[in-house]
């Protein structure tokens, strides 16, 4: 599996774990539990965000690969 995948992967995961965290804290009352799973929602995006800029630039690299050949 790619790694861009696996970042993809693995930051949906931790973006909903985040979310439940967020509110299972909402709903007891729990301020740092609810802190905590907006900070690991946000770091699920970014994981995301990464595996997309990944994929970004290996696409880019078999662009360029291709011009290469034909060129």
């Amino acid at each position: 599996m790619k790694t861009s995948t696996k970042d993809n992967i693995k930051g949906s995961f931790h973006e909903v774990k985040g979310t439940i965290k967020e509110e299972v804290g909402k709903v007891t009352g729990d301020r740092n539990l609810k802190a905590e799973g907006k900070a690991e929602k946000k770091t699920g995006k970014v994981q995301q965000r990464i595996g997309h800029a990944k994929e970004a630039v290996a696409d880019l690299k078999g662009q360029l690969a291709d011009l290469k050949k034909t060129g």
